[in-house]
């Protein structure tokens, strides 16, 4: 297998699928995770400076950005991803010809979805507020980043197309350091400097998406630079043997891309359908006052959702890697290899993704309070800890659904999601109205795991995935992942009563000590067991010894 080298030349190597996804999980992971966490602590700063404001401003934003999502997902409109598989899938074949031109017919994609999606988004912005008029300039603030973000996101799948991570993931951080670097600046000068508007400093705070694509865009510009003649010289080294012409080109990708659009947005649509059914059903049970309405929006669709994010990043970054590779197998006709893939996909899904949700679990209450601050605290811990949970199955849809369009089963895995939008839609009502608050949260978990058994099911069926493996090695992870909670949980509750003899705990800096030494405890007992009974080996491959050699486990 060629792959490229950090200095842009070529590397035979004979490296395992499970470790190319491995490695390559391991950029994205790193990237995404980066990403998410940096794009969580500016909340911080933020909220001190928006002061009274803080959950109106949240609440707002969050609106804002959920309607935003959406359109952005439209204008990329899974192209990115159907690049990099139809990229992958020439490049099998030795066709890098036919891969660059697929990128080049792409970019005109993105550029044309951009702009149409950007202007129906300013334009449209009075038809879209769901009844609030401060949503208006906060939408028109982010249709300048649908412009742009197409086509970053189209390099990056190209990108990935030669199962090249690193471009894409640093690309990622630097656009979320931008985008977080004019947020922070923005919200001081506008809130503590001028004393201006909450609206406008939340208008300014999303228009600094627009400023972290550019950010982002010329990151990947200047890889591609550096890469160049790589690039130039597996092209020129093409068999040139498949001439595609650009109607079929177009073809192909919108055939991958189109259910990009509705599995990509699987998790906005969800949050789309609470935004504009959770405030008339909860005035509806007696519920009238905005302000508060408000606030318990931002608890559970912005604030937990900003949180749980940075796992669910994790299973998103798992997914993207598993495309291309799943991609090769199915066009060479591996069919055992495509199963062993979906069963390390899985696997390697759980490994990360079901302790880093417990963890969150386990320390909602200090993490809640380090960033938002006690207002509601005791309601927003225990939203954060039940999100925390339903985390686990928003991540195994990113998973599933990947996996179906890496096997060109994209018709069947929109069809089992729009079940699942189905199996929302009939519970949100009944569960908003006796569960209040937790109840998006219980409908959104109906949904998706309806849609997930739908796919896992198919799976099974087809490719006769070994889920006997996986339910003993997921066992495993379950026994060490519970016994880590239990764990955590204790040790939050010690270190806020030892520290409380000292300083106030429940502020944000009482916080941060708290779940520093709960997270770094209750992290290295899970790492330990899993590297002492071997279970990572079995999950991660011979990568693990190097670890357990610097940590002098035997």
């Amino acid at each position: 297998m060629t792959r490229m080298s950090k200095s842009g030349g070529t590397i035979s190597d004979p490296i395992s699928a499970q470790d190319q996804m491995v490695k390559g999980s391991a950029w994205m992971t790193a990237g995404s995770i980066l990403s998410r966490i940096l794009g969580a602590i500016y909340i911080i700063p933020w909220g001190i400076w928006f002061g009274q404001f803080f959950l109106q401003g949240n609440a707002l934003y969050g609106k804002g950005y959920n309607i935003y999502s959406f359109f952005l997902i439209v204008a990329i409109a899974g192209i990115p991803s159907a690049i990099a598989k139809q990229v992958a899938h020439y490049n099998a074949m030795n066709e890098y010809g036919v891969g660059f031109r697929i990128y080049k017919h792409g970019f005109v994609l993105a550029f044309l979805t951009g702009v149409i999606c950007a202007s129906l988004l300013y334009f449209g912005a009075p038809l879209l507020d769901g009844g609030d008029a401060r949503v208006i300039p906060v939408l028109h603030s982010l249709a300048w980043a649908v412009l742009i973000i197409p086509t970053m996101s189209l390099t990056r799948g190209f990108f990935q197309g030669y199962q090249q991570m690193a471009p894409s993931a640093i690309s990622q951080f630097v656009e979320q350091l931008a985008r977080v670097a004019y947020m922070l600046i923005t919200a001081f000068i506008i809130m503590r400097v001028l004393h201006g508007s909450w609206i406008t400093a939340v208008s300014q705070s999303t228009f600094a998406a627009f400023i972290g694509a550019v950010a982002g865009l010329l990151t990947l510009v200047w890889y591609y630079y550096r890469n160049r003649a790589t690039f130039n010289t597996l092209r020129a080294n093409s068999n040139n043997q498949i001439v595609v012409p650009a109607k079929q080109l177009y073809q192909e990708i919108l055939q991958q891309a189109l259910p990009f659009v509705v599995l990509g947005a699987g998790i906005t649509i969800f949050q789309l359908i609470d935004q504009y059914t959770f405030f008339d059903i909860m005035r509806g049970v007696g519920v009238t006052s905005q302000v508060i309405l408000n606030d318990m929006f931002a608890l559970f669709s912005v604030n937990a959702n900003k949180l749980i994010m940075i796992t669910v990043s994790l299973a998103s970054a798992l997914a993207i890697t598993a495309v291309p590779l799943l991609s090769e197998a199915f066009t060479k006709g591996d069919l055992r290899d495509v199963s062993k893939q979906i069963t390390n996909a899985i696997l390697l899904f759980e490994f990360v993704m079901i302790p880093s949700a417990l963890g969150m679990a386990a320390i909602a209450h200090p993490l809640n309070i380090l960033f938002y601050g006690t207002a509601h605290k005791e309601l927003a811990a225990a939203v954060l800890a039940f999100s925390s949970f339903m985390s686990i199955v928003l991540g195994l849809f990113t998973v599933t659904s990947a996996i179906m369009q890496g096997i060109s089963q994209n018709k069947r895995a929109v069809r089992y999601f729009l079940i699942g939008t189905v199996v929302k839609l009939v519970f949100q009502w009944p569960c908003v109205h006796y569960l209040g608050i937790f109840g998006p949260l219980v409908a959104t978990a109906f949904g998706f795991i309806v849609a997930n058994a739908l796919i896992l099911g198919w799976l099974n069926q087809e490719f006769g995935v070994n889920y006997s493996e996986i339910a003993k090695k997921t066992n495993g992870i379950l026994v060490f992942s519970i016994g880590m909670f239990i764990v955590t949980t204790i040790l939050v509750k010690l270190f806020s009563w030892g520290l409380g003899l000292f300083m106030v705990v429940d502020s944000r800096g009482g916080s941060v000590p708290v779940v520093a030494l709960s997270v770094a405890i209750g992290g290295f007992l899970y790492v330990y067991l899993v590297l002492k009974t071997r279970l990572a080996d079995t999950v991660l491959g011979s990568r693990t010894s190097r670890l357990r050699t610097m940590l002098h486990i035997r």
